[in-house]
């Protein structure tokens, strides 16, 4: 049978490549946009809670358009075969975007915000960053600001993993659409299995974070959205000064744990919950977190005293809790990292581009990388050290690095790192020239962008609702590559480019 004869016969309809290869996958897509209709009506209860009825239509333009779209999806008939790598991960950079672009809808329509300023705010939501455009926290109604902290809460998770447990059903397809998200924990035997373990262990330590909370003597609404923007490192407040707002060193303290607690494995808790192993002290990337965070705090409270000239229990309260909040890339602030010296703010930088570990709710570079990264330079001085005839083994976690890490892997960790680089230094440039603002320096530009890409929020003052549109939506392309951890966007990128 000659296939190009079969091409042309009638009615006979042949789907181009392209169009069967994204059948493969859009009806899982269309279950993920279902669910997170599903999950945005939650803010309705609230709207009728406080009384706010007259944004209930508004807030329903969120749940209306991600249903629409599944339903559209869903709809498509399944295809046989497997999507490629580069489907997949065009597929979930489609998925944070079009969250964004629908997630905009109640701010456009509830405040009247331009949507320029809307998306800037959804997708600062979604992928848990913090920087918010809004023109007063403190007057925008309860529905929206519960629809901003529960885009933190759920983003924290992943989108993809938030919804694929939900599912029921596992498979080749939404394992690629799990991983493709920048998730790589499997403690279970299947994604689906291990997004419900993961859902469980993210409700109990939100219930717990909401009583450590309470201790501090704040209203239970106030509670429950600093805990769910805190332990999915997000970091919107619901009062515009943020947690300075409650001038409370004890609440600051008690928000440190859960800002950790979102920064740690997900792993480590199932261990500690099903295996009654205590991993904490001997997972090698809590480590370096704890270490990180003790040596950060340790610095930054000192050139605060020493530069800054504040007291030291002041300087100790800012050191602890910026620190924490810099590296598990949550983006609550108790100063203003203006009034500092540059050479701490840099090291807020570094720790802030650092991030949290793999298989959190952190943002950044990942701790996994930045421990694989050491060890490849060790291995490197060694070989220097040994001469070039002698065979030197290159080890992780104790083991020959190749019996279990695949080479392609160990690129695609080390090209990540370069990516986050390149993103930074272009995105700067670009925007000392599109936005060029009175009183702030390229270092200023620098942090706001390393800010922006690792999903932290802490912000100098320089992105603001005065910024130019442009500089706007280069700041929601990087927040968007950041959380995809650039590759998605990518693939996205170049498969367009491929059909033009």
């Amino acid at each position: 049978m000659d296939p190009q004869r079969d091409r042309l016969l009638p009615g006979k309809r042949v789907l181009p490549a392209a169009n069967s290869q994204f059948a493969v996958i859009a009806p899982d897509l269309g279950l993920i946009f279902l669910f997170i209709a599903l999950v945005s009506c939650a803010p309705f209860l609230v709207g009728l809670w406080y009384g706010e009825t007259g944004y209930l239509l508004p807030m329903a333009s969120a749940p209306a358009g991600f249903g629409l779209l599944g339903v559209l999806l869903a709809g498509i008939p399944k295809a046989e075969g497997e999507a490629p790598l580069s489907v997949v991960l065009s597929a979930v950079a489609l998925v944070w975007l079009a969250a964004a672009l629908i997630g905009a809808l109640p701010y456009t329509l509830g405040l009247g915000l331009s949507y320029t300023d809307s998306v800037f705010e959804a997708m600062s939501g979604w992928t848990g960053t913090g920087f918010s455009l809004l023109p007063s926290v403190d007057t925008t109604p309860r529905i929206l600001l519960f629809w901003r902290s529960l885009t933190q809460w759920m983003g924290g998770l992943g989108i993809v993993a938030f919804t694929i447990a939900l599912a029921g059903r596992s498979g080749l397809t939404r394992f690629r659409l799990y991983r493709a998200e920048g998730r790589s924990e499997t403690f279970m035997p299947s994604v689906v299995a291990t997004g419900l373990e993961m859902w469980r262990i993210y409700l109990v330590l939100t219930a717990l974070g909401i009583g450590l909370v309470l201790l501090s003597g704040i209203p239970l609404w106030d509670a429950a959205n600093i805990v769910m923007t805190a332990i999915s490192t997000g970091g919107f407040a619901v009062h515009t000064a943020g947690i300075l707002y409650y001038n409370s060193p004890l609440l600051e303290m008690l928000v440190v744990p859960v800002m950790i607690a979102g920064a740690l494995p997900f792993k480590l808790y199932f261990l500690l919950y099903y295996k009654r192993t205590f991993g904490f002290f001997t997972d090698r990337q809590a480590i370096l977190l704890f270490v990180l965070i003790l040596a950060g705090c340790a610095v930054i409270t000192f050139d605060l005293v020493t530069l800054s000239s504040l007291a030291p229990a002041e300087a100790l309260r800012q050191g602890i809790f910026m620190t924490v909040s810099g590296i598990t890339c949550t983006g609550f602030q108790n100063a203003d990292p203006r009034s500092w010296y540059a050479t701490t703010v840099l090291v807020l930088t570094v720790l802030m581009l650092i991030g949290g570990s793999a298989g959190s709710t952190a943002g950044g570079i990942k701790l996994s990388r930045v421990i694989l990264g050491l060890e490849l330079l060790r291995w490197w001085l060694r070989r220097l050290r040994a001469g070039g005839r002698a065979i030197t083994v290159l080890r992780h976690d104790g083991r020959p690095i190749l019996e279990h890490l695949p080479a392609h892997e160990i690129s695609k960790n080390m090209l990540v790192i370069v990516l986050f680089i390149l993103v930074v230094a272009v995105a700067t440039l670009l925007l000392l020239h599109l936005a060029p603002q009175d009183g702030f320096d390229s270092a200023d530009v620098v942090f706001e962008v390393v800010s922006a890409i690792s999903n932290v929020g802490i912000s100098t003052g320089f992105v603001n609702p005065g910024m130019n549109p442009a500089a706007k939506w280069l700041f929601i392309l990087v927040m968007w590559t950041g959380r995809l951890e650039v590759v998605p966007v990518i693939a996205l990128v170049a498969g367009a480019g491929r059909r033009l």
